[in-house]
């Protein structure tokens, strides 16, 4: 813990003294700093490179966004902890992170609560997703856009999952979200929160024996190298979410606002296509790498959950943002 506190204590040091502000602004041109921990051949860092393009464009290079892929500037974790500060203008982080936030974001991470990819994307793009980018400004954090990150499935170094039974006895890397504890937890598996960066070297040694998530993050991150198997159960679409900080957010001009978020929204459809590329890519990359994949019923572990989900009845708020959800058309 010492070792690890004095590394965060480092970085940050580093960030506010290299970098000095996240933003800046020098003869009318202001640049904001973005940092995110994915790979640049990933499809999320690409749509942010080109919502980058479309901030150039629009402003007529008033504005710069920077970005610093792969962990350059910490986790996950850290760069929302840095983006609260003020250290950092802009990231990327999973929905399921931002329950710690507001509960609401708990809903994105249920299992089953969208019916295909177009409800997904009809709920995230209308009112409930603007209500749910809006939700986390008294923390200093201001949603910008969601991003698609396809649907989390089961993958294993040993063992196909055909059914929620095969999970019994299995300890799988989870997000550190209650929520996706529970699901690993309804559907028989012990679930084992640990970070990405460490995950690789936790397969490897055994300390889990899978872990779940999509197809490009499951190709990129090469944990196909380990698991050699992979299950579609597609048990839950959580997305990503590109964030601001809130006093960064609110310094802007209304024109430069509209310029930020003009090229946010014009990132989420070029996103969208990136990621529909990469995720037919990734597969076919994996099972040529020797991993067997399935498809297996999705109404045995929809069922297994179940319960998980009625639970909600019992907290009125949140339930009535599920019924909302469900009431959204594809």
């Amino acid at each position: 813990m010492k070792n690890k506190s004095y590394y965060y204590i480092a970085l940050l040091t580093f960030v506010c003294v290299t970098f000095l502000s996240s933003c800046y602004s020098t003869n009318a041109h202001r640049v904001l700093k973005l940092a995110h921990s994915l790979d640049p051949t990933h499809p999320v860092h690409k749509a942010m490179a080109y919502m980058a393009e479309r901030v150039k464009y629009y402003s007529k290079g008033k504005m710069e966004i920077e970005i610093y892929p792969s962990g350059q500037l910490g986790s996950e974790q850290q760069c929302v902890e840095l983006l609260q500060i003020g250290s950092l203008a802009i990231t990327k982080v999973s929905a399921a992170v931002m329950e710690s936030f507001t509960k609401n974001y708990q809903v994105l991470g249920l299992p089953y609560i969208f019916r295909s990819k177009q409800h997904c994307f009809n709920v995230l793009d209308g009112t409930i997703g603007k209500e749910l980018l809006n939700s986390t400004v008294k923390f200093n954090i201001q949603g910008l856009c969601f991003y698609d990150a396809g649907s989390r499935s089961f993958y294993t170094i040993n063992k196909l999952i055909y059914t929620p039974d095969d999970l019994k006895g299995l300890k799988i890397r989870v997000l550190k979200s209650q929520t996706a504890m529970d699901l690993v937890r309804a559907m028989g598996g012990s679930p084992t929160p640990i970070s990405w960066g460490e995950l690789y070297t936790a397969l490897q040694s055994g300390v889990v024996d899978g872990a779940e998530n999509n197809p490009p993050s499951f190709y990129t991150s090469h944990h196909y190298e380990v698991c050699k198997y992979y299950s579609l159960d597609e048990h839950t679409m959580i997305p990503d979410v590109l964030i601001i900080n809130t006093v960064i957010w609110n310094g802007l001009s209304d024109e430069e606002k509209d310029w930020l978020q003009k090229a946010a929204n014009d990132s989420v459809i070029e996103e969208r296509k990136l990621w529909a590329e990469s995720e037919k890519e990734s597969l076919k990359k994996v099972q040529e790498a020797g991993v067997t994949v399935i498809h297996p019923e999705k109404a045995p572990f929809a069922e297994k959950v179940q319960p998980m989900l009625n639970s909600f009845k019992k907290k009125p708020k949140l339930w009535k943002l599920i019924t909302a959800i469900k009431n959204v058309k594809d």
